[in-house]
């Protein structure tokens, strides 16, 4: 890999996390301002612009550099010997640092104090169980979509976090570098600065068993003969 080949990558993955945290608190700060007070809407608004960008993105970036803009994705992709540890580090630092630029580049859109204190609790090992379910789901999804159907990973990650923030308490942030940025954020998508790390940790702690799981249930098949089939 050349020097040139790696410095896209890492761009990448620093664009498309600030893409990504832009449009999750730039459309939750939209959502919550025309709702009129109604948190079904708000998130409902929140949901669809989230799931939408995910697959714009993957879609657009995922050559580039496999549009991770997840630790938690980076750390498994390390874990399974498909990303050196050294380019794993490198893909963290440029995600967490384009989550931070996300959320301020949203709040000088909306015209809002570009540094804020989060003030939006989520607390409870109900919630934090919710992170963990959240990310060892999203990592089965991205395996899975890689082992069957590559062309389609785009779309299922789109659509299981669209899923998931319905189905868990915790509206499924399933993402280190974006639970650091939204911690930066006093909006609807925000996060209390003391509630995050426990989320992060749940999220961290799903990556292990999520790709033990990943390795054997999609494991290329033995045929009868003793060769592998697809």
């Amino acid at each position: 890999m050349t020097r040139n080949d790696l410095s896209k990558r890492l761009f990448a993955e620093w664009f498309g996390t600030l893409a990504l945290v832009a449009t999750v608190v730039g459309s939750g700060i939209m959502a919550e301002t025309l709702a009129n007070n109604n948190v079904a809407l708000a998130l409902l608004g929140n949901t669809i612009a989230t799931g939408a960008i995910l697959v714009v993105l993957i879609t657009m970036l995922g050559p580039v550099s496999g549009a991770h803009f997840n630790p938690a994705v980076s750390a498994a992709f390390a874990l399974k010997g498909a990303l050196s540890g050294r380019v794993a580090l490198f893909y963290i630092t440029c995600q967490v640092a384009g989550g931070v630029c996300g959320t301020l580049l949203a709040h000088w859109m909306f015209a809002a104090p570009i540094l804020q204190d989060a003030t939006n609790l989520r607390s409870g090992i109900h919630q934090y169980g919710s992170e963990w379910v959240a990310t060892f789901g999203l990592l089965m999804v991205i395996f899975g979509g890689i082992r069957h159907r590559p062309d389609a990973v785009a779309w299922m990650v789109g659509l299981y976090i669209t899923a998931a923030y319905w189905f868990t308490a915790s509206t499924s942030f399933a993402n280190p570098a974006v639970t650091i940025a939204r911690s930066l954020t006093d909006s609807f998508s925000g996060i209390a600065v003391g509630d995050m790390p426990f989320f992060i940790l749940a999220q961290m702690l799903a990556v292990w068993p999520a790709c033990r799981l990943a390795g054997w249930l999609f494991a290329p098949h033995e045929q009868s003969d003793g060769k592998a089939a697809s």
